[in-house]
């Protein structure tokens, strides 16, 4: 968008990107699609720009609509407006992946803003999410690189304090696939904390397979490499660096 940085005050970028989600993405999936109630399909759009990064799938949206907002949408009709929003790039679709079944698993989704600037535009600039915000980006970049990206998915089996077994999922945020590369990726955003570290990696562990394992964290630290060989790199470097992923 280069008129976009021709423009110096946050008020107008701010009025350009929502005239420019208004007049040329929304208007044209109307007219496209032949939908007459464009309220429905803002309303759909600030629901699903307040999730991005979360798991959910057109029967919770449609059960929100319900609950919160009193109007009763059928989960085909969201189904059919969120495609519509994916044929329009509006927004992007990830599944997700059972990496120790090797299979993909049905939903619920994630749903990532091909542009984020707009995502945050249409919400005034208002749930500026970082750790959120930051998981869009990478998804974004990983799929200008050429990689087919999932959300990957590990079965934990573990026994609880009172010694009972118990079941869990741990998700891995990003599948990177090229061909014969996969890379299995973390947006931690902070692992300031220990726990926070072993938490974010504990999927990792369970891999039994010799891809590069790699934890993206906020601040711009040096690259390094754990005991276990995970690579942790700041997200400014791993922007900037397209080789550093096999560093």
């Amino acid at each position: 968008m280069p008129f976009l940085l021709s423009l110096n005050t946050h008020q107008e970028k701010s009025e350009y990107l929502k005239n420019l989600f208004d007049n040329i993405y929304i208007n044209d999936i109307l007219e496209r699609q032949h939908i007459k109630e464009k309220i429905l399909l803002d309303d759909l759009l600030d629901v699903i720009s307040s999730s991005t990064g979360s798991l959910t799938n057109p029967k919770k949206i449609s059960d929100t609509f319900a609950s919160k907002n009193r109007i009763k949408i059928t989960d085909d009709t969201v189904a059919k407006y969120l495609d519509y929003f994916t044929d329009a790039f509006l927004i992007s679709k990830a599944v997700r992946y059972d990496v120790k079944g090797r299979k993909y698993i049905g939903s619920p989704y994630k749903y990532y803003f091909t542009d984020i600037g707009l995502r945050n535009a249409r919400l005034n600039f208002r749930q500026n999410e970082e750790n959120h915000i930051m998981e869009n980006i990478l998804y974004n970049e990983l799929c200008l690189r050429g990689f087919d990206v999932d959300i990957g998915v590990v079965q934990w089996n573990f026994k609880n304090q009172e010694g009972k077994s118990k079941k869990s999922n741990l998700e891995i945020d990003f599948i990177a696939n090229d061909g014969s590369k996969k890379y299995y990726i973390q947006s931690a955003f902070s692992i300031g904390e220990e726990e926070k570290r072993l938490q974010e990696i504990r999927p990792y562990k369970l891999i039994q397979d010799s891809f590069k394992k790699i934890v993206v964290v906020k601040d711009n630290i040096i690259p390094w490499h754990d005991e276990n060989g995970i690579l942790y790199v700041g997200i400014e470097k791993f922007l900037l660096d397209s080789t550093i992923i096999d560093y």
